[in-house]
């Protein structure tokens, strides 16, 4: 079996869909499961199997009897399906489909009655690959930074009570892993009860389910069990962040226990989950098929990369565990982003719609007054509240021009900053700083996201163009800039102009080949910026030529602040600054403009990159409307699978931009 590929497929590749015959409704109403069960192989139908086919069932819900009995009367082999342990934000009961499905041919993974593929799995699989193992420690470190869980909408800014207390799990009444492990609500009160012999003094926390919180389930406990060290916590705050304070957790077979493991606890254990019984628990109820020892990067990589079969919703296709992870990551971020709702301030009327999109997809933003109960947002170059974020086109924008009013596929909040102002920190600058230092799962999400943007050609606007003979030597690109635009402004000294830049480049360089590529929102008429004799400086004038192109066929690039300077930096080309670009004084570029001292890290270009492009920006996918990982937004650049504007875009963004220019002249 593959490393890292869905362990359960029906047929083998190019052999017919194996039927399976269903009894349940939510098979036929969820699209979501209907096309992973297809896309695994097995062809959904109603009515009785005959030799050769299965009969699907959920789990051991109360609808599986009706199958398990069709099962028994035709001699068919059951698959039990059931979610994943990376489903969704929000449970399955508010009606969002799951990212991930475990398929069993055996038994279920929470029923210890019988084995079941995964436990099959944990007891008999080698578990000895080195690059399985690292993958999963890899995993582990990216589920608790990006505070993921089996339902991802948690605050991590949300404060856990005061470090030192027990914390108790909660389970819906009537959960099948519950009834499975003979558990009932005695159980529970035994397990509360032992938590605070076993640690006198120590206050206890209740941590509610999610859907006894939104009221969808009841639990165990209630307010009624709240009292002196004991507290109930109801509130979405982080699991990672309760695991950091908790000197104990119990649990009956909750698979917020599974996760207290990777957190370093040894979770006391009531019943008998797929995780208990394998050394890494302290198991009330040992089991005696389980007498293996595993290391806690065996039992991940079992039980999240080799048993699972996951989703990508954005390209309709299975996926590994990474992938399902960056694009929980993505969704998550968004919901924790924006569930408050957001003011905007200083935007354009042409950007709102598109900014409602991304940012009002959980509370509808609100344009052009302040509410203390939601976070403010503000243009980068235009003035706001006091303490608003800061917002401004993402590094990897669009195919076309946002002065043509092409709505961008990323955009940037900083709290502290902007990226393009070097006057004073940025949150990019934080990012980029602390990725001095990547984890091996980071370094090769960096490494693939260069190769694609070297094999895909990628740039910021994507224009494609037109390709030129170059002449021979060593050729410099000088790539022009819009004169008026807020990183000139903000990052540049004493050269500030196209003109000399040019003429700097040329007194540096006498003998070498100068290449002058014009920005396309000059060439296209929409800002300021042209240089009246560029032919006096440059060996040739690059009018819309195909910059990322260019960039594969020139040996250095001088710039003031162009991100153009970090595109060839992708692309290993040797690139000097006149100004003080985001991507300057790290050691990566030789620095001629002053650059903030406060830039000390040395990051290599794989962390500047992490930094700029996975970090800092948030991805929106046009053809979804659903917050996106980065590669999905490479994707779509790259294949140019994205709604473009309307021919009246042009005209209404010329116009814009000579009101713009009239007002400037009266500043």
């Amino acid at each position: 079996m593959p490393q890292g590929t869905p362990h359960d497929t029906a047929a083998g590749e190019g052999s017919p869909p194996r039927r399976l015959y269903v009894y349940n409704g939510g098979f036929l109403t969820n699209r979501r499961l209907r096309r992973i069960l297809s896309l695994s192989g097995y062809d959904i139908r109603l009515g009785l199997p005959g030799p050769g086919d299965m009969v699907g069932t959920w789990g051991k819900s109360p609808t599986a009897r009706r199958g398990e009995a069709v099962a028994v009367r035709r001699g068919a082999p059951i698959l039990r399906v059931e979610d994943a342990f990376l489903r969704s934000l929000h449970p399955g009961r508010t009606g969002e489909p799951p990212i991930g499905l475990f398929l069993d041919r055996q038994g279920v993974h929470f029923d210890p009655a019988q084995p079941s593929d995964i436990e099959t799995l944990l007891a008999t699989a080698p578990l000895d690959d080195t690059a399985l193992l690292d993958r999963a420690r890899g995993a582990i470190a990216r589920l608790q930074e990006a505070h993921l869980s089996k339902y991802s909408a948690v605050d991590p800014a949300l404060e856990p009570p005061a470090p030192g207390y027990v914390l108790v799990i909660d389970q819906t009444r009537g959960d099948a892993s519950v009834r499975a492990s003979g558990a009932d609500a005695a159980r529970f009160r035994e397990m509360l009860v032992m938590a605070q012999e076993e640690h006198p003094g120590c206050p206890v926390v209740i941590k509610t389910h999610p859907e006894t919180a939104r009221g969808l389930r009841a639990g165990h406990f209630g307010p009624g069990d709240a009292g002196g060290r004991v507290t109930l916590c109801a509130d979405p705050i982080s699991p990672w962040r309760l695991f950091e304070g908790a000197v104990g957790v119990y649990t009956v077979s909750s698979q917020l226990g599974f996760e207290a493991i990777f957190a370093g606890h040894r979770p006391r254990v009531f019943g008998q989950p797929v995780y208990a019984g394998w050394g890494l628990t302290q198991d009330e109820a040992a089991h005696p098929r389980r007498t293996r020892r595993l290391s806690r990067a065996q039992l991940f990589a079992a039980v999240m990369i080799l048993y699972p079969t996951w989703y990508d919703p954005w390209r309709n296709r299975l996926c590994t565990l990474e992938e399902a992870m960056e694009g929980m990551a993505a969704r998550a971020r968004a919901w924790r982003e924006d569930r408050r709702g957001w003011t905007g301030h200083g935007m354009r009327l042409w950007k709102r719609r598109t900014l409602q999109k991304v940012f009002g997809r959980e509370t509808r933003m609100i344009f052009g007054r302040t509410d203390p109960a939601r976070p403010a947002m503000v243009w980068a170059s235009k003035d706001g509240p006091p303490g608003a974020v800061r917002i401004e086109d993402g590094f990897l924008r669009s195919r076309g021009l946002g002065a043509e009013l092409v709505p961008p596929l990323s955009l940037v909040l900083d709290d502290l900053g902007i990226y393009y102002d070097p006057a004073r920190p940025s949150r990019l600058e934080h990012w980029i700083a602390a990725r001095a230092q990547l984890r091996p799962d980071q370094q090769f999400r960096a490494e693939r996201l260069i190769a694609a943007l070297r094999g895909r050609g990628l740039s910021k606007y994507n224009l494609g163009g037109a390709r030129f003979d170059l002449p021979p030597g060593r050729r410099i690109l000088v790539p022009g800039q819009v004169e008026d635009d807020a990183s000139i402004r903000t990052g540049t000294g004493a050269i500030s102009t196209n003109a000399a830049l040019l003429a700097a480049t040329r007194a540096a360089n006498p003998d070498a080949v100068l290449l002058y590529k014009p920005h396309p929102d000059v060439e296209a008429g929409l800002r300021t910026g042209t240089v009246g004799d560029a032919a006096q400086w440059a060996d040739l004038v690059l009018e819309r030529a195909d910059m990322a192109a260019l960039l594969d066929r020139v040996d250095e690039v001088w710039t003031m602040t162009s991100l153009t300077g970090f595109e060839a930096l992708i692309r290993g080309r040797r690139v000097v600054t006149f100004g003080a670009p985001f991507y300057a004084g790290w050691g990566l570029t030789d620095d001629r403009g002053r650059v903030p001292l406060r830039r000390q890290a040395r990051p290599m270009l794989e962390g500047l990159v992490h930094a700029a492009l996975i970090d800092y920006p948030r991805y929106f996918d046009p053809l979804t409307g659903t917050p996106c990982p980065v590669e999905v937004a490479l994707d779509r650049l790259a294949t140019g699978a994205i709604p473009h504007p309307g021919a009246g875009n042009r005209l209404l963004a010329k116009l814009q931009g000579a009101f713009a220019s009239r007002a400037a002249l009266w500043r």
